[in-house]
Order: C-alpha cells, then sequence, then structure tokens
C-alpha cells in the first residue's frame, strides 16, 4: 500500500468535507421576499385553524421557516404551498381561500387536500397561477362548478380534484362538485395525471375526447363515480397511459376494444359499471397490467387463455359477473406464466365450475382467494397447504366435498380470514391441534367437524373477531374457556347446533355486538346481556323462569340491544315494566312462551312503534 497517495487522499476528502461545512454555515439562500410573506400572512387570517398548525406563521419572521412553506433557494421566492389535512386525525384547515396567493408568482405547487371547505366553490383565480405544475384540492369538500378559468394553468402536470363529496340524510354519498363541458382540460397540454372522481360529469358528454387530446396524459386518469353514462368508441390516443380508473358509473357497453390497446396501462379498474357482453382475447395486450378490476359488471362468457399472457399481472377482480368455464383452466391459464407473483385473485359470484387444480402451490405469493358463491365442485386439493402467503380465503356457497384435515393448514403462517360456509366439507383434526395462524374471521357453516364438538383450538385463537358455525352438527355443553377465549369477538353464530346446558353469562370480557345461539337445547334461566350486544338471538331452545332476571337485573348502564329474540322457549310470567335502559330496543320477538298479562305501556309507546313488535305474546 502507497501510504503517502493514501495521505493524500485523506486531506483531499477532509478538505472538501471543510468546504462543505463552510458553504452550509455561509447561509447562502436569499431571504424570503417580503410581499410574499404578507400575502402568506393574508391567506392565513382567512383559514380557520383550529389546531393552530400555522403557528409559525407569525411576526417578521423570515417564511422559509414556516410550516408547509417551501421557499427557493437562490431566489427566495415561494415555490411550494404544502396544507394538507390529516384526516385520520380530523386535522384540517377550512375558512376562505383568499385571494392574496396572487401575490405568489413563482409557486410551482399548491396542495390543499384533505381539509374542509364546507362547499364553497374552488376559487377561480387560482386559474391564475400560470406557474402551477402541481394543483391538489381533493378531499377537501370544494362545491359546485369547477371554474373554467384553470383551463389557464397551462404548465400544470397534475390536477386533483378527487373525491370532494357529503353525505345526505339517507346515507347517500353524493358529489360536490360539477361541470357542464370538460372542453377546458383541452388547453392544459403538460396535464399527466387528472384525477376528478366523485365531480359529477353526468352533463360532460365530451370527457373522452378532451382527455384523448392530451397526449401527455400519462400516469392517471381517473373518473370514477362520475355519474358517466357513455364511454365512447374508437377513440385511444392515450396509449402511454399508466393508470384509469371508471369504476362505479353508469356505462353499459361492450368494453371497447381501444381500452386493449393501452399497452402501457397498468392498472384498469372498470367495476361497479354495465360492461356486457364477452372478454376479448384482445385483453393479452395489455401485457404491462399489474391489476385489472373488472367486477360488479355483467360480462358474460369464458375468461380468455390470452389472460396466460399477462406476465405482469399481480391482482385480479372479475367477481359479480356472468362468467362460465373450469376455474382449473383459468389456474392452467395464469400458471402458465404469471403463477409466481399473482397476489390476489377473485372471481366469486360468477358461474364457474370444475374443480380447483392439485397444483395450487404454484402460486407461491397468493395473499387473497375469493372463488365463493360460484359451481366448484371436488376437494379441496392438499397443495393449498402449502400457499404460505394466503391472508384471506372465501371458497363460500361452491360444491365442494370430501375431508379437509389439519394438513391442509400447515404452512399458512399468515391466515387471517377463512370463510368457507355452504358445501360439504368435514374438518378432522386431532384433539391437541394447535393452528399455525391467528384468524380474525371463521366461518364454517354446515360444515360437518369430526369430533363434533367446539373445537379446543379455538382456544388459541385470540385474535378472533368473527366466528360463525351455523349448523355444523356440534354437540355438547360449552366449556367455561369458551366464554373468554378471545376478547377481540364482536360476531358469534352457533345456531342450528345441538349444544346443551345452561349459558352463564354473555361473555362479560368481550365487545360483542351480534350474537346467535337459537335452535339449540339450552337451558335454565336467561343469560344477561352486557352493554355493547345490539342482536340476541336465543329462541327455539329451553330457557325457563321469567323475564325479570332479564331486563331489571344488572340494569344499572344503558343497553344498546336493538333486536332481540327470544321466541320458542319455556319463558313464564309477566313482562316486566322496566325498560329504562333499554332505549335503543326496536324489535323484540317473545313469541310461543308462557307468557301472562299485559304488555308493559313503556314497551309499547315508550321504546317501540307497533311496526317494528315482532311478536310480544301469543
Amino acid at each position: 500500500m502507497n501510504i503517502g497517495s493514501t495521505v493524500v487522499r485523506f486531506l483531499s476528502i477532509a478538505t472538501l468535507f471543510t468546504i462543505s461545512l463552510l458553504l452550509c454555515n455561509a447561509n447562502l439562500s436569499a431571504p424570503c421576499k417580503q410581499n410574499e410573506r404578507q400575502a402568506l400572512l393574508k391567506f392565513k387570517h382567512d383559514l380557520e385553524d383550529p389546531f393552530n398548525r400555522l403557528s409559525s406563521w407569525a411576526g417578521e419572521g423570515d417564511c422559509r421557516n414556516w410550516t408547509g412553506v417551501v421557499c427557493d433557494n437562490l431566489t427566495g421566492h415561494v415555490c411550494e404551498l404544502h396544507l394538507a389535512g390529516y384526516e385520520s386525525f380530523s386535522m384540517y384547515f377550512s375558512g376562505k381561500i383568499n385571494p392574496s396567493l396572487l401575490n405568489l408568482t413563482h409557486l410551482t405547487y399548491l396542495d390543499l387536500s384533505n381539509n374542509d371547505f364546507r362547499g364553497i366553490q374552488i376559487p377561480s383565480f387560482l386559474g391564475s397561477l400560470k406557474s402551477l405544475r402541481y394543483l391538489n384540492l381533493s378531499h377537501s369538500m370544494f362545491g359546485g362548478l369547477i371554474p373554467h378559468q384553470l383551463e389557464n394553468l397551462t404548465s400544470l402536470q397534475v390536477l386533483d380534484l378527487g373525491n370532494s363529496q357529503y353525505e345526505d340524510v339517507y346515507g347517500e354519498i353524493l358529489s360536490l362538485l360539477e361541470v357542464e363541458s370538460l372542453q377546458w382540460i383541452s388547453g392544459l397540454s403538460q396535464l399527466q395525471h387528472l384525477d376528478m372522481s366523485r365531480a359529477n360529469l353526468s352533463k360532460a358528454s365530451d370527457w373522452l375526447r378532451v382527455t384523448n387530446t392530451l397526449p401527455s396524459l400519462v400516469e392517471n386518469l381517473d373518473m370514477s363515480f362520475c355519474r358517466l353514462y357513455h364511454i365512447p368508441g374508437g377513440i385511444a390516443n392515450m396509449t402511454n397511459l399508466k393508470f384509469l380508473n371508471l369504476q362505479d358509473n353508469y356505462i353499459s357497453s361492450t368494453i371497447p376494444k381501444w381500452l386493449y390497446m393501452l399497452s402501457h396501462l397498468q392498472s384498469l379498474i372498470l367495476s361497479d359499471n354495465s360492461f356486457h357482453g364477452e372478454i376479448s382475447s384482445s385483453l393479452g395486450n395489455l401485457t404491462s397490467i399489474v391489476n385489472l378490476d373488472l367486477s360488479s359488471n355483467q360480462v358474460a362468457g369464458n375468461i380468455p387463455n390470452s389472460l396466460g399472457n399477462l406476465f405482469t399481472i399481480c391482482s385480479t377482480d372479475m367477481s359479480w359477473n356472468n362468467l362460465n368455464g373450469s376455474v382449473s383452466e383459468i389456474f392452467e391459464s395464469f400458471s402458465r406464466c404469471s403463477s409466481g407473483q399473482i397476489e390476489s385473485l377473485s372471481l366469486s359470484s360468477n358461474n364457474l365450475s370444475g374443480h380447483l387444480t392439485d397444483k395450487l402451490d404454484h402460486f407461491e405469493k397468493l395473499r387473497v382467494l375469493d372463488l365463493a358463491n360460484n359451481s366448484i365442485s371436488g376437494p379441496l386439493p392438499p397443495s393449498f397447504g402449502n400457499l404460505s402467503c394466503l391472508e384471506t380465503v372465501s371458497i363460500d356457497d361452491n360444491n365442494l366435498i370430501g375431508v379437509v384435515s389439519q394438513l391442509h393448514f400447515t404452512n399458512l403462517t399468515r391466515l387471517v380470514e377463512f370463510q368457507a360456509s355452504g358445501n360439504s366439507l368435514t374438518l378432522e383434526t386431532t384433539p391437541h391441534w394447535l393452528p399455525p395462524f391467528q384468524l380474525s374471521t371463521l366461518v364454517l357453516d354446515s360444515w360437518h367437524l369430526e369430533p363434533s364438538e367446539l373445537p379446543m383450538w379455538l382456544q388459541s385463537q385470540t385474535q378472533l373477531e368473527t366466528l360463525s358455525m351455523f349448523n355444523t352438527r356440534i354437540s355438547g355443553t360449552i366449556m367455561t374457556w369458551f366464554w373468554n377465549f378471545s376478547s377481540q369477538l364482536e360476531y358469534i353464530n352457533l345456531s342450528e347446533n345441538k349444544l346443551y346446558g345452561e349459558v352463564p353469562h354473555i361473555f362479560p370480557s368481550s365487545d360483542y355486538q351480534e350474537i346467535f345461539l337459537g335452535s339449540n337445547q339450552f337451558n335454565g334461566s336467561l343469560p344477561l346481556v352486557s352493554s355493547t350486544v345490539k342482536t340476541l338471538d336465543l329462541s327455539y331452545s329451553s330457557f325457563s323462569g321469567t323475564l325479570f332476571h332479564f331486563f331489571c337485573n344488572n340494569n344499572s348502564e344503558p343497553k344498546a340491544l336493538e333486536s332481540l329474540h327470544l321466541d320458542n322457549n319455556r319463558l313464564s310470567g309477566k313482562i316486566p315494566d322496566c325498560f329504562r335502559n333499554w332505549k335503543k330496543l326496536l324489535a323484540v320477538n317473545l313469541d310461543s312462551n308462557n307468557l301472562i298479562g299485559n304488555i308493559p305501556r313503556s314497551l309499547l309507546f315508550g321504546l317501540l312503534t307497533l311496526p317494528q313488535i315482532l311478536a310480544l305474546t301469543q
């Protein structure tokens, strides 16, 4: 080693480092312009800032140090304003947009997203900020007509006006922004990203013709939830577009041929429309596609084999259509090219048939598998147990048969949701089996369990939120551990089984909201209900005793119960008059018991309206 040269290199590096420090400490950046600082203070004055996020905007301070303000280091001009709200913390600005912004003549970036401007119109003077390259007003509750003056923003590359909406008294989501024409967009010759989701574009029949004039539109076009009724054919100049979202409109047509020509598309979302007809084999031309969503339409016929040409696809959703064909052939198409990278496959609610392939383990990255509500038959192949990335499985309402053993779950360490009701499957496990997963949802309705009792392995599922074993032919008493094994449980359904014995209480340590234990053989007195339960079904059993214990004991806190079903039991005595803390009760069924006396006036007229009473006495 040449020690001399090493020393020289070290000294050189040290010298450069020293020079860098001197430059950093020299504070060569130009100060904030006085007129622009005053413009920002006027802008702040008209904003409502309940969390005082702009506390740094004060006095004679240099606006380069103010929250959300970015200045050009060389000129000192304000060039960016980052003033997005924090939706998850309800931290947002409201008020008005002061025209003092016009003094920020070098502003290239303006982000006011995720705020609440309470339906005020987008100021037309924003169209005079001709240096803007980025404008984001999404999720900020602007309303009225979108000003056509935005056409003057000829340097704009990103325009995001999406998701300004409100919820009416009936819970319907309504648009705030609307347009009569989109002709003004044709002037935005540099535009690469356009998001107008949830704006009312029902009058903008020119939407595609206009956007098609923008060769710069290469990134994103989002017109989801826009009340579009028509998608013209024969237009396809946006050949470099990467993301296209037309979700939840009223488009009724076949899938236009020009869509299959967008070979640079990475995401195509056409869900929740009325597209019909068959999927063209030209689907295979979308060779860059990563996410394909055609769900909730009326598309029919077979899924073309050209699906196998989509080497980059990771997520496919064609659920809720009229597709038919063999499920094994669909998996075979995927296996030719993309089985190793497909992460999400949703084909539920179609007319698919055939058996599942025994080569499922080729889909090693699969996280979501949804094949519910088809006519798929045969067994669940053992290779299912090798899908080590699986998180969500839904195979409800098919014609699957055979035995599912613990071997089918050997490597499913990431499994969180397993829904498989409505099949003819049998689950066989050993008494001391310890599953490798922690579920939040388990639905095994109409399965047969071996042994036919509540599985001991449920004790290990401490994160379970939904448990449904309706009509699984399980019998015996419910062990003490069952009432407390998961503090996360919100929904439980053990109806239509052969469980018997007393129910000592209703899960006092959990946040149960819906409990269905009807059509069993429980006896003894009614259990007390916790304050969180909204629905309770204990019908068609053998509960006895009076209702006083249930309604009047432990009655110190208001109850959330809305629906109560105690019909077809052996309850006796009078209906007590103690409903002070049951004010949310909407439906009660006490039919087919041995109750006597009158219905309390507080129940009839204080809490319930007559149409809401299913049956109180017989």
